[in-house]
């Protein structure tokens, strides 16, 4: 199997600099578009052969040192007896919000094989592609509070705030049942075969830091100690939450993803001792290639040794984004890796 991407989240020697994109499987892929005129977003996820499918598309047009699982962060929370849809541009919507004392008590014990569906898409992922590795994910805590509390997404989540001051009991008892949750919900990935694990806390960012560490860092602290045992690499995505950075080094995570609003080389200063993953902009392959390139080495270059880098965006892929720039980018990242001298260079890791 092709290790660079794992070596690399270890803090080990690779030829080159690793990349794989999130959300590298979806909407701007001719294959995927046509399965989403046949099925929903659900659908794809909760059937595995279209869901292995979606996700072995990129890796057959580009050559991306990872695979993705194809799921929504939502998809749990079934397990829970959370009913919930997700709206095409507006993400899981939750018609029965979680805010009550009862509506906490009323979910119910997370079963794994709710999700079933998601650990036989990954053996189909690795039945097929043996050279690369697959990228197991789940929603963290807060993130998944932040839709229960509120119904969907939401700019500020005020619902999700107001619930975290007014009965903070009540919202750790949320937070410790999505907890749970989640380390059954990777386990069952890492199981399956996924290779490394990525938690995504898209609405950490909203919190100060007293109440991040108050309220979130011991959630995230007990996931990240469970996930040891399964001895897959992890890696914590928050977004907007440059103000947070002198509180993940002590998350337990192995590597940090960063989104594209703060330079890898001030993370790096800020928080030594983790790998790094990310962070171009995703608008900027919307531009064109030499500017996109030009980006792209400014990123590479905020790590001079090529130490402990993932090559990443910054957030998700766009939808109207030219699979040809998705090509380019991951042969320029390969090349530029070599040409300036990663670590271990002559021993190849792949």
């Amino acid at each position: 199997m092709r290790e660079r991407f794992l070596r690399a989240l270890r803090g080990e020697p690779v030829d080159t600099t690793p990349i794989w994109l999130m959300r590298q499987a979806g909407r701007y892929l001719p294959g995927y578009r046509a399965l989403r005129e046949r099925h929903s977003i659900l659908e794809i996820a909760r059937t595995p052969e279209l869901s292995a499918e979606a996700a072995l598309e990129p890796l057959r047009l580009f050559d991306l040192d990872a695979g993705v699982v194809f799921a929504d962060i939502s998809l749990p929370l079934t397990g829970l007896g959370v009913d919930f849809r997700i709206d095409p541009g507006k993400g899981p919507v939750v018609p029965h919000p979680i805010r009550s004392e009862e509506d906490v008590r009323g979910l119910t014990p997370f079963d794994p094989r709710s999700v079933g569906f998601v650990a036989e898409s990954i053996r189909r992922f690795c039945a097929e592609e043996r050279e690369r590795p697959i990228v197991g994910f789940a929603g963290a805590p807060f993130t998944l509070a932040a839709y229960l509390v509120d119904g969907g997404a939401s700019r500020e989540h005020p619902e999700t705030r107001r619930l975290l001051y007014s009965a903070p009991e009540r919202f750790d008892r949320l937070l410790d049942t999505l907890t749970e949750m989640t380390i059954r919900y990777l386990t069952l990935q890492a199981r399956a075969g996924a290779h490394a694990l990525q938690l995504f806390d898209t609405w950490a960012g909203l919190l100060p830091p007293g109440e991040f560490v108050r309220h979130v860092r011991p959630g995230l602290q007990r996931i990240f100690e469970a996930m040891r045992s399964t001895g897959c690499p992890t890696i914590y995505f928050s977004t907007g939450s440059a103000h947070l950075l002198s509180t993940f080094g002590e998350l337990g995570a192995d590597a940090l993803g960063v989104d594209w609003r703060v330079p890898l080389g001030e993370v790096r200063a800020r928080v030594p001792g983790l790998a790094l993953q990310g962070n171009l902009d995703p608008a900027a392959l919307l531009g064109p290639r030499k500017r996109y390139l030009a980006a792209a080495r400014e990123v590479l270059d905020e790590i001079p040794d090529r130490r402990a880098h993932v090559f990443n965006l910054g957030h998700g892929i766009l939808p109207e984004t030219p699979p040809e720039a998705v090509e380019a980018l991951v042969e320029f990242v390969h090349g530029h890796g070599r040409r300036r001298g990663s670590v271990g260079a002559r021993r190849r890791a792949a």
